[in-house]
């Protein structure tokens, strides 16, 4: 793949914005992420017109986004902190349209197919995102928004960089879905965002503080494993025959089709492993809890996602049989009810807990993370939908497992972040690849 060029750099702030500086308090799911990066995803368009003025293309973009931060006040502000004598710190998420990064930049020589099917030995795409390497707690001075929008000989890439302390997955396509709605020439939204958090008043009272000996630890660098990134592509046939296989196994109908998926990969990951049988491996889950709170709406935006996981023995997941490995993992979803997510909202700012990149690698697993059910080929800007979906360099962990929706209706894609040897043994497993038509859609060091 060939070079990139910045074209220009730019801040884009809402249009509307008025009055004193509203201040948004994070909750628990929110402050859990300061020391990790933000989330990074962006979008493959072919080019609208290849006679069209890119000139009027990006003013266009930079206009629309302008006019839906006025309904994303938080997207154009920055975290707030207030130092405490107790040796401790609160945050705040001030909308005080600072401003969003904008990113114009130019990849000489690279087109739509290179970003397809590009080798591992080219450079990924991460070079498409802005505020690389930044960690969410660094938006006292940093965009918590970047958008950089990147021109291919003849494509377009959309990326956004967007800090994972003031939204979760939802949130994010949220706003990309309404960034796009904008775009083809809407004045108001279809779903507009909702900020209130009334119902967090039962559970916190006032700022929630931290100890700055935590936040002190989150500048500790984590010298990172060499890891191998790949697509996972599950068709919609494939997933129906996972789904009623393993329910067929338990003799149930609870299984879900993702719960299947996650099983069969969790399965296929360690069986090249070649374990002791009483070797215990780990798969955390991340789950919405808008469904599960009755008094939180479904375009609630902010971090409302709570984590759950389950453990086995390696004899117990790989002689188990896929129906028994996902019927412990729809318990353990269904485990989460209202109850156990107040507990969590009111005992962890007693004792908060924030997530670190070595926590997360300590973890002898795979973590499933995102949705394929957010609406991510939806995002028409006004010339076409989407053709693919990349993600950025943050988070990057190994085990991490992000759950995205395929390009095909029903299809399911999972971001696999392994170490090489893992992946290697994966992709080349017949069990694994033969049965369920893998493919290998991308691969990158």
């Amino acid at each position: 793949m060939g070079s990139i060029r910045n074209i220009s750099k730019s801040v884009v702030r809402a249009l509307s914005h008025r009055g004193p500086t509203q201040r948004i308090e994070p909750t628990p799911w929110d402050l859990q992420f300061l020391p990790v990066g933000p989330i990074q995803k962006g979008l493959l368009f072919p080019k609208p017109n290849p006679q069209q003025d890119t000139g009027n293309l990006i003013h266009h973009l930079k206009d629309s986004l302008a006019r839906t931060l006025n309904f994303f006040p938080p997207l154009a502000g920055r975290l707030g902190e207030i130092q405490h004598g107790d040796d401790t710190t609160s945050f705040s998420i001030d909308c005080n349209n600072t401003g969003a990064l904008f990113v114009h930049a130019v990849a000489d020589g690279v087109r739509t197919y290179d970003v397809l099917q590009h080798a591992r030995d080219d450079p990924p795409v991460y070079s498409f995102f802005p505020l690389n390497g930044v960690k969410n707690i660094e938006a006292t001075s940093r965009p918590i928004l970047g958008v950089q929008v990147t021109e291919l000989d003849d494509g377009i890439f959309i990326g956004c960089t967007v800090n994972h302390s003031v939204t979760d997955g939802a949130s994010f396509w949220h706003f990309f879905n309404s960034w796009s709605e904008i775009s083809r020439g809407a004045v108001d939204l279809s779903k507009p965002p909702v900020f209130e958090r009334s119902y967090l008043k039962d559970h916190t009272d006032g700022p929630i503080r931290i100890p700055n000996s935590q936040l002190k630890q989150i500048h500790d660098e984590l010298i990172p494993s060499p890891l191998d990134e790949n697509v996972l592509h599950f068709t919609k046939e494939n997933i129906a025959k996972l789904k009623a296989k393993a329910n067929a196994e338990v003799g149930s109908n609870k299984i879900s089709s993702l719960q299947a998926v996650l099983a069969h990969v969790w399965r296929s990951v360690y069986r090249t492993k070649h374990l002791d049988p009483n070797e215990e491996i780990s798969h955390g889950l991340a789950f919405s809890v808008r469904p599960r709170l009755r008094s939180m709406p479904q375009e609630y935006f902010g971090n409302a996602a709570q984590f759950g996981g389950l453990t086995l023995k390696a004899r117990e997941l790989l002689e188990g049989g896929l129906g028994n490995v996902a019927l412990q993992m729809n318990r353990t979803v269904a485990a989460q009810t209202e109850e156990t997510i107040s507990n969590f909202l009111t005992s962890w700012p007693k004792s908060p807990v924030l997530v670190t990149p070595g926590m997360v690698n300590a973890v002898n697993g795979l973590f499933g993370i995102g949705s394929h059910r957010y609406d991510v080929y939806g995002n028409d800007f006004g010339w076409g939908r989407p053709i693919a979906l990349r993600s950025g360099p943050g988070n990057k962990l190994n085990g991490m497992m992000v759950v995205c929706p395929g390009v095909e209706e029903g299809s399911i894609d999972i971001e696999a972040c392994l170490l090489p040897e893992t992946l290697h043994a994966l992709v080349n497993d017949q069990d694994f690849v033969g049965a369920h038509e893998f493919h290998a859609l991308e691969m990158v060091a």
